[in-house]
C-alpha cells in the first residue's frame, strides 16, 4: 500500500509513516470513559475536593431545610457551592462562563461529581440557586466549617492574630454616582440617545450629597492621596499567625472608620467562640486611642504599627514595642496582604460581580473558603 502525501510529492510506503500515526475521523459507536481515570492522582484539586466534600456532608441538614418536598428537582446545593469554589480557584469571570465550561471541561465535571452525559447548568437557574444560598447564609456556614476543620487539625493559632482591610471595587460606574433625590426623567439627551449627557467636570461630588443609582450601598473611596476615587466596598480579614489562614471576613461600606469597627466586631466574635486572642497585629490605620484602648481593655496586646504623624501622637508606646513579640507580629501581619492579593488576582475579588453588601459578603465567604482550602491542601491536612 502507498500513501500520497502531496500532489507534487512522490508516494511513500505506509511502513514509513507508521510511527507518525494517522488521523481517523471515524468515531466509535460504544465507549467507556471514566472521568476519575482522566484526573491525575497528584492533581492539587483532588485534595481540595476531599476537604470540601467532608464539610458539605456536615451541612446536609441545612440543605434539606432549604428546599420544598414537592416540585421539580433543583441543582444540588453541594454542586452550586462547589461551582462557586471553582470560579474562585480558576478565575472564572462569570456564572454564565462557568456553565459554558461545564459542557466541555472534564476537570470541572469531575469536581462537581457530574457524569459525562449530564447536561450543563442553565445560567439563569444557577443564579437563582445561588440566591438561595444567600438567603440561608450557606456561604458563612461553609467558611466557618472550613475554619473549624483547620482548627481541629491544629493548623490555627488561638492566641495571635492579624487584621487588615482593603477596598473592593463595586459593580457600578461613576456615571451612576448622582445627586441624591435627583429626577432621572432627563437621564438621556434626546439628540444623543446612546450616551448619558451628564458632564461631571468641575462638579464637586461626595458621599453626603451623591449616591450610586446602580448600587446605593457602595461609597466613593480611594486608597490614598493622589489615587483615583472609585465606588467601593470595604473587605476586612482576620488572620491567625501560625499558618496564615483566614478565621473571619467582613464586608462593609467603605467609610473612614470601617476598618476599626469591623476589627472590633471580628474580635468579639472570636471571643464568643472561646478563642483567647492574646495579641493582634495591624498597620498604622488602626493606631487610634479608641481602638488601642478597646484591645487593652480585653487584655489583648495591641501589636499595631505606630503612626507618629497622627495628630495627637501615636497610641502605641514602650509598653508594647519593647517586647520581641511586637516585632514578630509586625513581620507576620504582612502575610494578610498576600491573602488579599490572592483573593483579588486568582479569586476574582478585585471587583465584586454583585450589588449590595449581602451578596458581596457571600462572595467574600466562598473566595475566603477557597483560599483556606488551597492553603490547607498545601499544609497536607
Amino acid at each position: 500500500m502507498k500513501i500520497l502525501t502531496h500532489v507534487n510529492m512522490a508516494p511513500i510506503e505506509s511502513s514509513e509513516v507508521l510511527m507518525r500515526g494517522l488521523q481517523d475521523k471515524q468515531t466509535s459507536m460504544w465507549a467507556f470513559v471514566s472521568i476519575e481515570e482522566r484526573i491525575p492522582i497528584e492533581h492539587p484539586l483532588r485534595r481540595i475536593k476531599k476537604l470540601a466534600d467532608q464539610q458539605l456532608v456536615k451541612l446536609s441538614g441545612v440543605f434539606n431545610q432549604m428546599y420544598s418536598q414537592v416540585g421539580r428537582p433543583s441543582i444540588a446545593p453541594e454542586r452550586v457551592l462547589k461551582s462557586l469554589l471553582l470560579m474562585a480557584l480558576y478565575s472564572v469571570r462569570s456564572e454564565r462562563q462557568l456553565c459554558e465550561q461545564l459542557g466541555y471541561n472534564l476537570l470541572f465535571r469531575w469536581f462537581l461529581d457530574m457524569e459525562l452525559e449530564e447536561e450543563s447548568f442553565d445560567a439563569t437557574v444557577f443564579s437563582k440557586n445561588r440566591e438561595r444560598l444567600l438567603e440561608h447564609e450557606v456561604g458563612r456556614l461553609f467558611f466557618e466549617a472550613v475554619v473549624k476543620q483547620a482548627r481541629e487539625a491544629n493548623l490555627i493559632s488561638d492566641d495571635h492574630f492579624s487584621v487588615d482591610g482593603t477596598l473592593i471595587e463595586a459593580w457600578a460606574s461613576l456615571k451612576s454616582f448622582r445627586p441624591k433625590g435627583e429626577d432621572r426623567s432627563r437621564d438621556k439627551d434626546p439628540e444623543d440617545p446612546g450616551n448619558r449627557w451628564v458632564d461631571f467636570h468641575g462638579e464637586k461630588r461626595g458621599n453626603d450629597t451623591h449616591e450610586s443609582k446602580s448600587d446605593p450601598e457602595s461609597l466613593l473611596a480611594r486608597k490614598g492621596a493622589g489615587k483615583e476615587a472609585k465606588l467601593c466596598y470595604g473587605a476586612h480579614a482576620l488572620m491567625e499567625n501560625r499558618n496564615g489562614l483566614l478565621v473571619d471576613l467582613k464586608v462593609t461600606q467603605a467609610t473612614g472608620t470601617a476598618e476599626r469597627d469591623a476589627a472590633e466586631e471580628m474580635i468579639k466574635r472570636q471571643r464568643q467562640k472561646g478563642v483567647k486572642v492574646k495579641s493582634l497585629g495591624a498597620d498604622k490605620n488602626y493606631d487610634t486611642r479608641g481602638f488601642v484602648d478597646f484591645l487593652r481593655g480585653r487584655k489583648i496586646a495591641p501589636h499595631v504599627a505606630a503612626n507618629t504623624k497622627r495628630k495627637g501622637g501615636s497610641a502605641i508606646d514602650g509598653r508594647t514595642t519593647r517586647h520581641e513579640s511586637y516585632s514578630i507580629s509586625q513581620r507576620i501581619r504582612k502575610k494578610i496582604e498576600e491573602i488579599f492579593g490572592w483573593m483579588k488576582t486568582v479569586g476574582g475579588f478585585r471587583k465584586t460581580r454583585y450589588r449590595g453588601t449581602p451578596r458581596t459578603q457571600l462572595a467574600a465567604w466562598w473566595v475566603g473558603a477557597a483560599y483556606n482550602l488551597v492553603r490547607m491542601a498545601k499544609l497536607a491536612v
